[in-house]
Order: structure tokens, then sequence, then C-alpha cells
């Protein structure tokens, strides 16, 4: 089932996305997400975005740079449309504040936030806090995530904070070479974890750029875990997609050409 269908009356309860790292050096990526919310989004009550929409935000005082004006623009459109706009912080993007909410009319969400959409609960959360087997990453997030430490960098100059951006970049793709598959990913335990501290049966993340559909076993129900693929439509091969849950409460995988995938 193709996602595009012009009807007026809204055929998903809600969409959601994640690691699309939105950049201007992927001209593609972007005109695909833009693509997404004219055609997709368009057709839904309510959007999630869980994380990692730019590939870097320095801070809300740069969101009047071309690029970012786009991207705000196609989103207040979105917006304005009577689509509400969800988010989740990334672990690209969690200085994303209450300006550019304003500007966007995107509402913040906590990292897990519990949503009831067509009768389900869902636990959803970006999925670098359940990376828990990767140490160096757990207490470069807790620093990073600290409020103090937020302050003082926010208020270092604008290119100053780009740049210490950049070489933090640098420094997380030479420390990946050194790092097992299984490290970063999520941990089973904290997966678990969550789980029973939502009480909900299914987890939608993004984060590992490992889409997939996680069974699990919990006393006599089953318990699901969705993961959302990230987008790259600026190399080959092309990547991308997103989940939705209809009105009917049914959850639906697409991919990046807007087609529905096979159930797993």
């Amino acid at each position: 089932m193709h996602a595009n269908i012009e009807n007026a009356q809204p055929i998903y309860a809600a969409l959601f996305i994640s690691d699309l790292h939105l950049q201007q050096s992927h001209p593609k990526t972007t005109e695909a997400f833009f693509d997404f919310l004219r055609r997709h989004a368009m057709c839904s009550r309510q959007l999630y975005i869980l994380g990692d929409l730019f590939e870097s935000w320095a801070g809300d005082d740069d969101i009047n740079s071309a690029f970012h004006r786009k991207v705000v623009r196609a989103l207040r459109e979105l917006s304005d449309s009577g689509i509400e706009i969800h988010w989740i912080a990334g672990n690209r993007d969690f200085l994303v504040g209450e300006g550019f909410a304003r500007a966007t009319g995107m509402i913040l969400l906590p990292d897990p936030y519990i949503a009831v959409i067509a009768g389900r609960r869902i636990a959803l959360t970006h999925g670098d806090a359940q990376c828990i087997d990767d140490q160096a990453y757990v207490d470069f997030r807790s620093k990073v995530r600290n409020p103090e430490w937020q302050k003082q960098f926010l208020a270092m100059p604008l290119e100053q904070r780009k740049s210490i951006i950049e070489g933090m970049r640098k420094e997380s793709r030479k420390a990946q070479y050194a790092k097992t598959d299984s490290i970063m990913d999520v941990s089973p335990a904290a997966i678990a974890m969550l789980f029973e501290q939502t009480g909900t049966s299914i987890i939608i993340h993004g984060h590992t750029h490992r889409p997939a559909r996680h069974e699990y076993a919990s006393g006599s129900s089953k318990c699901n875990r969705y993961v959302l693929p990230d987008w790259e439509y600026d190399s080959d091969p092309v990547r991308g997609g997103w989940i939705a849950i209809g009105q009917d409460g049914l959850i639906r995988q697409f991919g990046a050409d807007g087609f529905e995938l096979p159930s797993s």
C-alpha cells in the first residue's frame, strides 16, 4: 500500500520519523523530508519526530540561517494545517528548545514519553539512553544533558559552539571504529526496563539506524519494539521511511519509496 493518498480526512492517527540528519550538504534528503511532509504527514492527525532531525543543532539562535528557515517554514505549514507535531530530542539536536518549538508550532516531549494513539499505549524514545553498554557514550550523554553544562555552552558565541560541535562529531566518528555493533545497539536489559517502567507493550525508537520489528515474550503477552530507519537520499543505497499507526490501531512500516513494507 502506498502512503500517498489524497484525502481531506486523515487516514493515519500518527506517523513517526527519526534520524534524518538534515544538513545543507544533503539537499536530496532535505527535499525528501519536505515531500514527506506535503504528501504523507498531511494525511495524519499527528507527527512524532523522535530525534536527530538535524545533523547538529548549536542552539535556537541559529534558527535564522537560510537552511534552517526552510525547515522551520515547512514544519510551520504542517502545524498550521492542524496536524500536531511532537518532538523528542536526539543525540544530535538535544539543544533544540522553546524558541524552535514556538517557531514551528511543535510540542516538546520528555524522553521517554508514553503516547496513547488509536487506543494503544506506546513508549516513545530516541533510543540513545538505552545504549547503556557503551559506557563512554553514557558518560558523554550525562555531561551534555546536564542543564548547567548546557547553560554554559549556550552562553558561548554561536560560531564557537558550531566549531566545538564539529570537533565532537569528528571524535565520535573516530571512536565508532573501535566499537562493536553490539555495544552501539540498545541494551536488552535497558529495553526490558523501559517496558516495565512504562507498562507498555510497544516501544518505538530510532538512533541505531537498524530498522526492524523485534518481538519479546512477556509472560502470556507479547511486546514489540519498532526501530525507525535513518534517512539518506544523497548517496546509494537510498535509505529512509517511517512508521504509521492507522485509525484502527494497526502499525505499518514504510520504506524510503513511500510503499508499505511487508509485515515481518
